[in-house]
């Protein structure tokens, strides 16, 4: 991985009065400890003015800027990583993404990503989106396992890409969630956008993006529910902070969920189970379904479901 270091600078403007320390911790993705650190060392600005004192009394209106090194990535390199490669061909390769993979290179995720990875097992890529995520046309979250789709060349990239803005293809998840969902079915329409409390995570906001998903319970047991999800947007965490705003986080889910997993997993139980599409050369509908994971089944037979796979 080839890296150049650069600063990133982040703006926020006081609402009401409050503590230096306190508003930033609220506003960035930073812990108090390391905000207050920041500030100590003169990477915090008021109104374009530096600010060393982390206890100082900002008064509603004013800018805080905040500038933090930034590593700037410039080039994924090959790994071997185990993948499951479920079809391929000189356009596409879906991809069954193990629990725990990272998509592509971002943040502090340097590698030992899905694009690092996919450098090293296929030998061509479209480059829409650059040398970072060469053919990566959706994603799904670290700790999400199932299928996406790669695209090799530019032109079946701009098609799945359309595809997928159309609402044309059909992307389907299945969760096992805490508590009894009442509804055997239902539409969930919210905008999301970033928290306001939390910039790490993703929340129901007035001013966020429109998400649409689709809901059908496929079985309900002992105060859990089996869910099956249709994507109609895809917002980052969509269906994860879609279930919270239910009151039916997904089990596994320790951010937005219960902080204790009773099953001591090592992520939320979704899968991206199947994905259907058009071919972007011959237009057939591809239709791909990859089986849930062990320990997913494993928890299913803890708490007594019976509902097979064909049945999804």
């Amino acid at each position: 991985m080839l890296r150049l270091m650069r600063m990133r600078y982040e703006s926020y403007v006081a609402d009401a009065p409050c503590r230096l320390d306190v508003f930033l911790t609220e506003r960035s993705e930073f812990s108090r400890s390391h905000v207050k650190t920041l500030i100590e060392e003169g990477a915090v600005t008021v109104q374009g003015e530096p600010c060393k004192k982390a206890g100082f009394s900002l008064k509603s209106g004013q800018t805080v800027t905040l500038a933090v090194p930034d590593l700037a990535i410039t080039e994924a390199l090959p790994e071997d990583i185990p993948l499951d490669i479920v079809y391929q061909d000189d356009s596409l390769a879906v991809i069954n993404k193990q629990q725990g993979l990272t998509v592509h290179p971002a943040n502090n995720c340097y590698s030992g990503t899905l694009v690092n990875a996919l450098l090293f097992s296929l030998n061509q890529f479209s480059g829409i989106n650059g040398t970072l995520r060469p053919g990566i046309v959706h994603r799904l979250d670290k700790n999400t396992s199932g299928l996406l789709v790669v695209a090799k060349n530019d032109i079946a990239h701009r098609s799945l890409a359309e595809q997928i803005a159309l609402k044309t293809c059909r992307r389907t998840y299945v969760a096992l969630v805490y508590g009894v969902v009442k509804e055997d079915s239902g539409v969930i329409i919210t905008n999301i956008g970033r928290s306001l409390k939390d910039r790490k995570k993703m929340a129901v906001v007035a001013d966020g993006k429109q998400a649409i998903t689709e809901f059908t319970v496929l079985e309900r047991v002992n105060g859990y529910s089996l869910v099956r999800f249709d994507l109609k947007t895809g917002r980052t965490h969509q269906i994860r902070v879609h279930c919270k705003h239910i009151h039916h986080p997904i089990v596994g889910d320790t951010v937005y969920g219960p902080e204790k997993d009773p099953f001591h997993l090592e992520g939320q139980l979704l899968h991206a189970f199947r994905l259907a599409f058009n071919h972007p050369v011959t237009g057939e509908w591809k239709t791909f379904s990859a089986p849930l994971p062990p320990y997913f089944i494993s928890v299913m037979k803890k708490l007594g479901f019976t509902k097979k796979e064909e049945e999804l």
